[in-house]
Formats: C-alpha cells, sequence, structure tokens
C-alpha cells in the first residue's frame, strides 16, 4: 500500500525481443524495478530510452533491458484470441520467444510451433548465416560409420581359431 502512495510500484511490460516488418517476437511480460518514479519509467519506455533490470514473469529471471528491441507497458499492446497483437495502431502476428533465447544477441526466426496442439509461431535462434559459411569443397572423411552392439567394440581375440571375440570365462563352481 505504501509503494502505491508514494509512487513506487514497478511498471508492468510486455518484453519484444526483435521485431520485423509484420512480426513480434515476444518475450512474455515482466516488470521493471521501482527505483525510479512511474512517470520516469513510463518516459524513458516511450522515448525507447529505458536502461535497467527487467524481472521476468513466473522464473525470477532478470536481464538488461539492452537484450530486448522494446518494452512495452500492458496497456499499450493488447492480444488476441487469434494469437495477433494491437501495437502502435497496427496488427502484427506473434512468435512465442522460448526462454532459451531470452538472452541471446542474434537474430532470431520465426517457425510454426511443432509441440502437440501447438498452433501458431515460435521463435528460435537464426543459424542460416552459420550454413552459409560452411565450404561446400571441403572433402568429407572417406569410408562409412558402422554402428555395432556395445559388446562388438572389442577387438577378436587373435588365438579363438574362429575368430570371434569371445568373453573370457571366469573361474567359479560348476554344479
Amino acid at each position: 500500500m505504501f509503494k502505491k502512495l508514494f509512487g513506487k510500484t514497478p511498471v508492468r511490460v510486455w518484453v519484444i525481443k526483435q521485431i520485423d516488418p509484420d512480426l513480434l517476437h515476444l518475450c512474455g511480460q515482466a516488470e521493471l524495478p521501482p527505483e525510479a518514479r512511474r512517470k520516469q519509467v513510463l518516459a524513458e519506455l516511450s522515448r525507447g530510452e529505458y536502461r535497467g533490470a527487467v524481472h521476468m514473469a513466473g522464473g525470477g529471471l532478470v536481464y538488461n533491458a539492452r537484450l530486448f528491441a522494446a518494452l512495452v507497458p500492458l496497456d499499450e499492446l493488447t492480444l488476441d484470441d487469434d494469437g495477433q497483437a494491437h501495437w502502435q495502431g497496427r496488427r502484427w502476428r506473434v512468435s512465442q520467444v522460448p526462454q532459451r533465447c531470452w538472452a541471446y544477441e542474434g537474430p532470431l526466426v520465426a517457425e510454426p510451433a511443432r509441440h502437440a496442439g501447438g498452433s501458431g509461431l515460435v521463435s528460435s535462434e537464426d543459424v542460416s548465416g552459420l550454413r552459409s559459411r560452411i565450404d561446400s569443397d571441403t572433402p568429407t572423411l572417406p569410408g562409412t560409420v558402422t554402428f555395432r552392439a556395445d559388446n562388438e567394440l572389442e577387438t577378436p581375440d587373435p588365438f579363438d581359431p574362429r575368430g570371434a571375440y569371445r568373453s573370457p570365462v571366469r573361474p567359479g563352481r560348476h554344479h
């Protein structure tokens, strides 16, 4: 109650990792710590100048604001039932950014969700730059790879006349 009286309530925001021409890569909701006055934080957010901690909802993880493309107050971005977002007077498609990508500092790509019953888009790291750097003229190793059972990894016993590996016989009682 005292926090509300003195203007020290945290500002709740939507966290946008990347903004594409018609797509938002959305991490989810977060809170900005209440060190500064709410009015000041909202002004910084509107100018895109907020620098500081971002406390992600539901997990206690804290990230630096520089990792994200935009931090948007909750009342300025709405999601509808079709998985579309309404922000800055536009309608956007939304791709959910998994936690592993929140701190990733490269570009993201959106792919259809592959989990059971999943719909919509999920973001992942864009590795096309790595693929383009692979030299197609690089020679591959000759031969083929053969997969065998665990016990076939031992070399054959050179003294076995059949040429096959036999496990050693352990002394014991014979009945």
